[in-house]
């Protein structure tokens, strides 16, 4: 008892010489010596830490249990509220996964294998304070029912889903970053309606055909490239007042199917239409400080959908514009482009 004790005081008179140069120097000195951090944290309220994961007792409501090649969610003591599950080889949630700790603020699940027929229905309803929860790169082929209310941060990207239903999000009015980027989604119908507070939405890298419905208006970024959209419908952009990036790079576009218009809107800070079949610029705000065209079928110059009228006071605040991979070339740069351009340090052709 007495060895232990001294050895004890060693590891531990070791740990106050190294933190200073490696704050995370006492695991590794601890876990040396043939001490668990479970056996040595401070706070043991509501069950022992796993032996398999990690409780540091400087922040006992954490618990570190990633890259453990973990086949299941381990026993989550009442007081963690934030749980780090991520880079493991989890198939499923059952209804019972974190029962004993209903206060939950994050939960890390990426890079995991849960697939949806394995995600119980109640696994997460009683979680009434979760405000992150991340299950990207995972094998689902739905959104799980039942998500909290509360979340602010939801990631599905990778996945699998080829559908969300209109439910998906119901009452999520806190929610301001949904990645659904990188799944098979084909069809969102209605189910963003009702996300007053979203303002990052990646759609990207689906199969949707058009423009989503019932879009949330105070949306800043909104990512839809690498999808099959053809066009998008009238007065696509002006009812959102905060919006100011947008990305429909990789889709079909047309000219056909761009109400006019449509991008001629103030606020917008950055717009990719590039790798799409546009035939003319589209006019845009000379508010617009980036516009990617590169890689359309883009035949003439068009320095009125840059600058209405050009004068010295009327000019384009466009900072970068490619045209690169289009039919024209600077030779076909009408001569009062400099004056409309002067703040262009990058126009590429």
């Amino acid at each position: 008892m007495r060895l232990a004790v001294l050895l004890l005081a060693a590891a531990l008179f070791e740990l106050a010489l190294c933190q200073r140069q490696d704050p995370f120097f006492w695991l590794s000195a601890l876990r040396s010596r043939g001490y668990t951090h479970g056996a040595l944290q401070a706070d043991t309220t509501g069950g022992e830490c796993p032996i398999e994961c990690d409780c540091p007792p400087s922040f006992p409501i954490a618990m570190y249990c990633d890259n453990r090649n973990m086949q299941s969610v381990p026993y989550v003591p009442s007081r963690i509220k934030y749980l780090y599950l991520q880079h493991n080889q989890i198939t499923s949630i059952p209804d019972g996964a974190f029962g004993n700790a209903t206060g939950l603020v994050w939960i890390m699940l990426q890079q995991n294998r849960i697939s949806s027929d394995k995600v119980g229905k109640r696994a997460f309803a009683k979680l009434s304070n979760l405000d992150r929860l991340y299950l990207d790169n995972n094998n689902l082929t739905r959104v799980p029912p039942n998500l909290p209310k509360s979340l602010r941060d939801l990631r599905l990207n990778s996945n699998k889903i080829s559908k969300i239903s209109a439910n998906s999000f119901e009452g999520m009015t806190s929610l301001t970053i949904l990645l659904l980027n990188d799944n098979v989604i084909q069809e969102m119908g209605g189910a963003l309606k009702g996300l007053d507070s979203l303002t990052l939405l990646d759609i990207s890298n689906n199969k949707l055909k058009k423009v989503p419905d019932s879009l949330p208006g105070m949306l800043h970024q909104l990512y839809l490239e690498s999808n099959s959209i053809e066009a998008i419908p009238a007065g696509f952009l002006s009812k959102f007042v905060k919006l100011q990036y947008v990305r429909m790079s990789h889709n079909v576009l047309t000219d056909r199917g761009i109400p006019p218009n449509s991008f001629n809107v103030s606020g917008l800070v950055e717009l990719d239409l590039s790798y799409n079949k546009l035939e003319r610029i589209p006019p845009v705000s000379t508010s617009l400080e980036h516009l990617y065209l590169q890689a359309n079928h883009i035949k003439e110059f068009t320095i009125g959908s840059l600058c209405s009228v050009v004068d010295i006071m009327n000019f384009s605040h466009l900072k970068v514009l490619r045209l690169d991979g289009n039919e024209i070339t600077r030779d076909d740069l009408p001569n009062d482009a400099a004056l409309c351009l002067r703040l262009a340090s990058t126009i590429e052709l």
